[in-house]
């Protein structure tokens, strides 16, 4: 592993850590304020903006944001996305501390799947890690329409789930922004794509707010996280062609990605109620 990779993985899990505390912080801000809806924007961002708490959360969320933009101009987008999945182990054991419970069984074996596959990744870079290739502009905008066209669907389909629909498009939205940025950092004409960056951040973070007065952290959250890790990794595969080492190494590599979106399924599934 070289040394822009060791400095671009260190990044990351500094993004994750404190993004995930950020949405905690901001769960719970949202969640004593206003009834907050996407069909009144602006009055919706003068509640947020007031509200001293929340804007400190989401001044943690935009530090954790940079942090990441700065790991995506070093490493692939599908590595350091990696590391931004196992973030949701962050989010259980906060979310578990601020509620003074215990993390279930099967939150516990979350973690446990996603540490598994962050310590796989630490394995398959071995065989060495660039940034990536760069994909045909075509077939990003596809990608990222389709995306918006699944999160409209179920915002559309899914509004009788509390907290749930808002959780997954508002993931939706945010792996939109995540894709961009990466494409943005190999400048020249697609620094455009920053116009996809600012959409899929903003609404994303929106439906967030929404969710979290109807949803708990780890479920709204969870699931935003899960589907904003799980598509760029996919993304960084099919669609900016980025390497995947081969043999062993590779199905490793494979292995990792697999594991952290795994645990990521866990830790978001809502629990029952008793």
């Amino acid at each position: 592993m070289n040394t822009s990779t060791a400095v671009a993985l260190l990044l990351a899990l500094l993004s994750t850590v404190l993004t995930n505390l950020a949405y905690l912080r901001e769960h719970d801000a949202a969640a004593a304020l206003p009834v907050l809806s996407m069909r009144r924007p602006l009055h919706s961002a003068r509640i947020l903006l007031a509200d001293r708490s929340w804007m400190l959360g989401f001044a943690m969320e935009t530090g954790g944001f940079l942090l990441y933009a700065a790991a995506l101009a070093l490493a692939s987008l599908a590595l350091v996305q990696s590391i931004q999945a196992g973030g949701i182990g962050v989010l259980a054991y906060f979310s578990a501390r601020v509620a003074r419970r215990r993390l279930s069984r099967r939150e516990l074996s979350g973690v446990l799947v996603s540490v598994v596959g962050l310590v796989a990744l630490a394995g398959s870079l071995a065989g060495g890690s660039g940034k990536g290739g760069n994909g045909s502009t075509a077939a990003i905008l596809l990608w990222l329409g389709l995306t918006a066209g699944a999160a409209l669907i179920v915002l559309a389909a899914g509004r009788s789930l509390v907290g749930v629909a808002d959780g997954i498009a508002g993931g939706l939205f945010f792996s939109i922004g995540d894709v961009s940025t990466k494409v943005v950092t190999e400048g020249g004409a697609r620094i455009g794509f920053l116009v996809t960056v600012i959409l899929g951040y903003t609404v994303g973070t929106a439906l967030l707010q929404v969710g979290y007065q109807s949803g708990a952290a780890l479920t709204v959250a969870g699931l935003a996280t899960l589907l904003t890790n799980a598509l760029p990794i996919a993304a960084g595969t099919i669609v900016l062609h980025e390497p995947v080492p081969g043999g062993a190494l590779g199905g490793l590599r494979v292995f990792a990605f697999a594991a952290v979106t795994i645990g990521a399924v866990l830790l978001a599934r809502p629990e029952k109620s008793v």
